[in-house]
């Protein structure tokens, strides 16, 4: 998942987890953003504001060093009307389901996947998330999950795009010109 306008700038929501330290029974993660976060991640986001950033983490490790992340994201943002320009403020609410592998195997599931290849196992429809220098970055996980919740062109409620529509005149059409001239060499 990559983040809009995303370039070589850290994270603005950081939450990493060390996978080595990961419970057998897994762990439970409560994140909020703070101000500073949100600012930033708006101007990543193109956003005017966010008022709120939450998410819910479960992190479970599976078997091959995997980790499955499970949860939900919340966030309140505020954005501009595309019709009326108005400020609004729209609710996103967004689940998340994602195993994490270590890099190599990742790599490699994506490989076989990509090939459509059997062999990859069958519970994988994507290919796993890689699991970078043994860290799981919950921040960044909640971050993308945001941002693929914003809708690119929201509307007020009620805000409808009207073009103001005319009866063709007859004299204005591409030829008006043309027959003009005829009109007037008709005329002499």
């Amino acid at each position: 998942m990559s983040r809009p306008n995303a370039g070589s700038e850290p994270d603005p929501w950081r939450a990493p987890v060390i996978v080595a330290q990961i419970p057998d029974a897994g762990l439970h993660r409560e994140l909020e953003a703070s101000a500073a976060e949100r600012r930033a991640m708006a101007e990543v986001a193109g956003l005017r504001e966010i008022l709120s950033a939450h998410a819910s983490f479960d992190v479970v490790p599976k078997s091959g060093g995997r980790v499955q992340v499970t949860g939900l994201v919340r966030g309140r943002i505020g954005q501009t009307c595309v019709v009326t320009l108005d400020p609004i403020e729209s609710e996103i609410e967004e689940e998340v389901d994602l195993m994490f592998a270590p890099e190599a195997e990742a790599r490699r599931l994506a490989d076989l996947i990509e090939e459509g290849q059997d062999g990859a196992p069958s519970e994988v429809a994507d290919p796993p998330e890689p699991i970078a220098g043994g860290i799981i970055d919950l921040g960044r996980l909640a971050t993308d999950a945001l941002f693929l919740a914003i809708d690119p062109y929201p509307r007020k409620e009620g805000a409808v795009f009207e073009t103001e529509v005319t009866a063709p005149d007859p004299e204005d059409h591409p030829f008006a010109a043309l027959k003009a001239l005829q009109d007037k060499k008709k005329g002499q």
